[in-house]
């Protein structure tokens, strides 16, 4: 699994300690920026370059991390096929993962602090889609991402 990491000033500090963690567990990584709170980059700028990245398969996975999680889940989930949840907790990051199939896990630099947030990616990027979910629920995932396709397709 290839992982890309991205924040704006406001989710900097947040990102460098799961960046820490992933350079610890030997999981491949690119921080593609904010890499420098002296030059910060937006949200609006980091998210569609992660999101693209994703998108276009080059990345298995992505955390993005802004002051709320909010803005980078909205900009990210402009990508058709592209699905970003800003979570606030090791559950919702794991289920994120389990019942959404999200590609890209959203934090809050302002609201999560770097032990959670590096408890939220380690759930998120160890967690499989349908994993631990019992069976009737995983045949009626498969078809609400069947559903979720389909409509993507008359939107994008």
């Amino acid at each position: 699994m290839k992982v890309a990491l991205g924040s704006d000033k406001s989710g900097f500090l947040l990102k460098e300690a799961i960046k820490q963690y992933l350079k610890d567990n030997g999981i491949p990584f690119d921080d593609l920026g904010t890499t420098d709170l002296d030059s910060p980059k937006g949200y609006f700028v980091v998210a569609p370059l992660v999101a693209g990245k994703v998108q276009a398969g080059e990345y298995d996975r992505a955390i993005l991390i802004c002051g709320t999680g909010a803005g980078m889940s909205v900009v990210a989930n402009k990508f058709k096929g592209v699905y970003a949840v800003a979570c606030e907790s090791v559950y919702t990051a794991r289920m994120a993962r389990a019942i959404n199939n999200a590609q890209i896990l959203c934090m809050g630099g302002w609201i999560v602090a770097p032990e959670m947030g590096v408890k939220m990616a380690e759930a998120f990027l160890t967690t499989e889609w349908l994993q631990d979910l019992e069976d009737w629920r995983k045949t009626w995932l498969t078809g609400a991402s069947a559903t979720v396709r389909e409509l993507e397709e008359t939107l994008f």
